[in-house]
């Protein structure tokens, strides 16, 4: 990861709780920043146990918005939430946590990594046919850019995760397994351009490759031998109470 603005290292060294992970997602996880892309971090915090079991509660999801340049929007979430979006099949949280580009970790973390793989079962493949059916539709109403491009990295994070258990969000590493020939200059102009530029796209060509990849994300969902399941829940709620300090 190159050197990152002071701006990112400050917001993350100032939220006032105590964090088991803080990592970039958006467009700098998925491979294809702009110029005037924001930073986007996304983490989880532990709220103290008086502020979970009394009556002054303290607040589960963060947000910390900062102008800069660069733009940078810090999300975290209380342990206990994160830990329930972790178990409602949430593809946002597994690539958050799974995420390279790690800014604080803590060994609580790592044990988090292990859970949340753990996580995984064939109907992840529901939220990315659902963020990708939303990402089409601006991208065929706006013809911009940026949202068609997150189309097909939701399609293809979903199939390699059917095929293989393994949550990659990187557009440039998933292309070149799966070698769409249009990716390499659509992503060439998101990171040469600006984050909301307009593109003149070809919409029936890439309607047909929409629905030809959601279709092969649903027959990968059918033949995934993922579990159904997650069995995941008894240690994500051990490792809640540790965090606590309640055990």
């Amino acid at each position: 990861m190159k050197e990152l603005p002071p701006l990112v290292l400050e917001t993350v060294a100032s939220h006032p709780y105590p964090l088991v992970f803080a990592t970039i997602s958006g467009a700098h996880l998925y491979g294809f920043p702009s110029p005037d892309s924001d930073f986007d971090l996304r983490g989880v915090h532990v709220l103290p146990a008086a502020e979970v079991l009394g009556l002054l509660q303290g607040e589960d999801t963060i947000q910390q918005m900062l102008d800069g340049p660069p733009e940078v929007d810090l999300v975290t979430h209380d342990a206990a939430k994160f830990f329930r979006l972790l178990l409602k099949r949430n593809g946002y949280v597994l690539e958050q946590v799974l995420s390279p580009l790690v800014l604080r970790t803590t060994p609580e973390h790592e044990e988090l990594c292990e859970l949340a793989r753990r996580c995984v079962t064939r109907h992840h493949a529901h939220h990315y046919l659902g963020f990708a059916a939303r990402q089409w539709q601006f991208a065929e109403k706006e013809r911009r850019l940026k949202p068609l491009l997150y189309v097909f990295r939701a399609l293809l994070t979903g199939i390699h995760l059917m095929r293989t258990g393994i949550v990659e969000a990187n557009l440039v590493r998933l292309n070149e397994m799966y070698e769409l020939p249009y990716l390499p200059d659509l992503i060439a102009r998101k990171i040469e351009g600006a984050e909301r530029q307009s593109i003149d796209i070809d919409v029936a060509f890439f309607e047909r490759e929409y629905h030809r990849m959601v279709g092969l994300l649903e027959m990968e969902e059918q033949r995934s031998q993922l579990p159904v399941e997650t069995g995941s829940r008894p240690a994500l709620h051990d490792l809640l109470l540790r965090l606590r300090g309640l055990r």
